[in-house]
């Protein structure tokens, strides 16, 4: 499909740039839209006539920008963006097409302030798209995520009631640092007052939450998604370390973050340092290392890879018949 060049279209493009990027200058502008400087000033002058106030400023620090009292059109997607927008809904929310589902609702409404032609199209994929549920995935509530992203946006302390997948229950003050989708799941990433410790919380299992008065301030350099998947690699049952003839950014390429730290010992070896839950699961997460390895800690784990290479070797000499 190729995208709409009428002024029209070229001048709500230059009041979506105007608007996203305040100040913005004529050759900047006619930059953008790939088209003269004479053009873009032309399209300004569309967006005037039609009632739209945007005001030109001189000096080093000018160029156009929206003026007060505006009024911003409905929106308008192409059917590409339309296409593209319930394509990502349905991959993360499958029940994106039931109109009684909060998105399935949500969704429903976007697809009927679209042009009928457009609409038709996203309405097709929408209704005979059959995705398979993730049954990893755990949604949490979306009050209680939207006060927790909240709190973190204004670094205010919250007051947790929270419930452990064991269904032990305790109440936690917290200071929220962020929140963190991870395969399915959400979880927020904080500082345990009480504790004083960084944890993970999982927030479908948050069963209240109090926003208090107190603030806080961040860590500097914090790292929402690594500081999360360092997290979750510690602190199960069983410990662990690997010893790999590779060099560590060659192993980090290969391996998911929640295995746990790795440590270079040298140019061409590496150190793997974590825990788990699960030997089996960890045996097979290893096996995709493309380099020698030693499980060094862990006899559990030394266990589940025998058994996954007696079932590899198995396979690889198996007749067929």
């Amino acid at each position: 499909m190729k995208p709409d060049t009428s002024p029209t279209a070229r001048a709500l493009l230059a009041l979506e740039l105007v608007q996203g990027a305040p100040g913005i200058t004529a050759d900047r502008l006619a930059d953008k839209l790939g088209v003269s400087e004479r053009a873009a000033r032309r399209y300004v002058e569309i967006l005037r006539e039609a009632g739209i106030p945007i005001e030109s400023l001189r000096g080093p620090y000018g160029g156009y920008r929206l003026g007060r009292g505006l009024r911003l059109p409905p929106l308008m997607f192409s059917a590409a963006e339309a296409l593209g927008l319930v394509m990502a809904v349905l991959d993360g929310h499958h029940q994106a097409g039931d109109p009684t589902d909060l998105v399935g609702s949500a969704l429903g409404k976007i697809v009927r302030a679209l042009p009928e032609p457009v609409a038709a199209q996203v309405e097709a994929v929408r209704r005979n798209t059959a995705p398979a549920p993730d049954r990893a995935a755990a949604r949490p509530d979306p009050d209680t995520t939207n006060t927790l992203v909240q709190a973190c946006s204004n670094h205010r302390r919250v007051r947790l009631d929270y419930r452990s997948e064991a269904g032990s229950e305790w109440v936690i003050e917290a200071e929220p640092w962020a929140v963190v989708v991870r395969h399915g799941r959400w979880y927020l990433l904080c500082r345990n007052h009480t504790a004083d410790a960084r944890r993970a919380y999982r927030i479908d299992r948050v069963r209240g939450v109090e926003v208090l008065d107190d603030t806080f301030s961040p860590p500097a350099d914090l790292d929402p998604v690594a500081t999360l998947e360092e997290h979750l690699a510690v602190g199960w049952e069983y410990d662990v370390e690997v010893v790999i003839d590779a060099p560590v950014d060659d192993v980090a390429r290969c391996l998911p973050r929640a295995l746990g730290r790795l440590q270079p010992l040298d140019a061409g070896t590496t150190r793997l340092v974590g825990s788990t839950g699960n030997p089996a699961w960890y045996a097979g997460q290893l096996a995709a290392i493309q380099a020698p390895y030693r499980i060094v800690k862990c006899p559990e784990l030394r266990q589940a890879a025998r058994v996954l290479g007696q079932r590899l070797l198995a396979a690889a000499s198996a007749e067929t018949g």
